[in-house]
């Protein structure tokens, strides 16, 4: 076992022939006009599922899609429809009901059966302890029918609702697969860094990039902040070098981007020029050019260049956020090359959060040309472990809780 896993039991440390599982599963996926959209985490829990069928484990899987009142707040039989393209299984339009217990001890070895969105039970998503979750009716009434527990649903790991954090309390616990892979990308890139180690942040919302970057500098691991997109911005106008937009909402996080200059010194990394819009088409110009009010899209050429030669000579690579606008081709180039960059760097790369693994093939690229690279399929929970901060469905999986 990798020194990154020593504290969890994995799929290897179980003999789960003829054993029920409950599985926890990510199957939460996009939602257009009323339709789920394969998304690579359905893929990803999917390999997990058919490895516990093919070792004759009975899987129950346990998942959710939406928020209760949201549009996306759907059952999941679509989700079976899609899962069924890469698994045999069944479902079942029930979660702790008869017709779902029944289910359950019906199973035969191998077979697989998805429940309905664990949501929908209001138990769920109470706020309590795990020793409270366990002593719900969620999990009183399924654990007795299961051996075992494996949560591979990394991307819900940062919350402590019943079916992540109930019923390791009273079941043999592990993480699956996907779950695996990013435990140990995640500790190696934020516990076990080799230097130099470069953060790339982008996105658009500065108050999470901050707080990655305060924790960072604490940390004294960190030699380079590559800053782009509104964060970029940001820094900008707190040095004075391009105008700063008439909006009041942006004061506080200027003023913190200032207080952090002062404390980071030459680490912090922003854009020395940009691409900007003239009549539907990308034209760069140097950021000192920058009108009031002017538009930002992405980064220019130059600071492709200073960004990808700082890429290249660093061993440790953590991304958060494209470079830009990179839904549209015209300003999807400064994504895309830094991609290129860490894709032909030696470095170990950890990209994660936001719309940074969407963002990989829509500028055309693939996951699989980005060696010694780890794309995270997670947001919340990818952002808490940068932080250094506990996660509950993470801490009730340890050996010793």
């Amino acid at each position: 076992m990798s020194e990154e896993l020593k504290d969890f039991l994995t799929l290897d440390d179980f003999d789960v022939a003829g054993k029920t599982v409950l599985f926890r599963a990510d199957l939460n996926s996009v939602v257009i006009d009323g339709k789920v959209q394969m998304k690579e985490r359905i893929v990803e829990n999917a390999r997990t599922i058919r490895e516990l069928s093919e070792k004759n484990a009975k899987v129950v899987i346990l998942a959710h899609q939406g928020r209760a009142g949201g549009d996306d707040f759907l059952p999941l039989e679509q989700h079976a429809q899609l899962l069924a393209t890469i698994v045999e299984l069944t479902y079942v339009d029930d979660i702790i009901g008869p017709a779902a217990r029944e289910a359950i001890k019906n199973l035969d070895k191998g077979d697989v059966l998805l429940l309905n969105n664990v949501r929908m039970l209001a138990e769920e998503t109470l706020d309590k302890t795990p020793e409270e979750h366990a002593k719900s009716i969620f999990v009183r009434r399924l654990a007795p029918l299961a051996d075992i527990y494996i949560n591979d649903a990394f991307s819900v790991a940062h919350r402590a609702h019943a079916s992540v954090v109930g019923f390791p309390m009273v079941l043999d616990a592990g993480v699956g697969r996907l779950m695996e892979r990013e435990l140990g990308a995640l500790e190696r890139a934020v516990h076990r860094i080799e230097r130099p180690c470069v953060y790339v942040l982008g996105g658009v919302k500065p108050e999470e990039v901050f707080d990655i970057i305060d924790f960072a500098l604490k940390s004294r691991e960190v030699d380079s902040i590559l800053t782009s997109s509104l964060i970029g911005n940001i820094f900008l106008y707190a040095n004075g070098i391009i105008p700063m937009k008439v909006d009041t909402r942006l004061l506080e996080s200027v003023s913190r981007a200032k207080r952090i200059l002062e404390q980071a010194g030459n680490k912090i990394i922003y854009p020395e020029d940009v691409a900007i819009e003239v009549e539907g088409r990308r034209e760069e110009v140097p950021v000192e050019q920058v009108k009031p009010n002017q538009p930002i899209y992405d980064i220019g050429e130059k600071t492709i260049e200073t960004y990808s030669g700082i890429i290249r000579k660093a061993r440790t690579v953590i991304m958060k956020g494209p470079m830009g606008f990179y839904e549209n081709d015209e300003f999807a180039k400064g994504t895309r090359e830094i991609f290129k960059a860490i894709s032909n760097s030696d470095a170990f790369s950890l990209l994660g959060g936001g719309h940074t693994s969407a963002a990989i093939s829509e500028v055309g690229m693939e996951k699989r040309e980005m060696a010694h690279t780890h794309v995270s399929l997670a947001g919340g929970a990818f952002l808490r472990y940068l932080l250094g901060k506990p996660l509950p469905g993470i801490e009730v999986l340890k050996r010793e809780k």
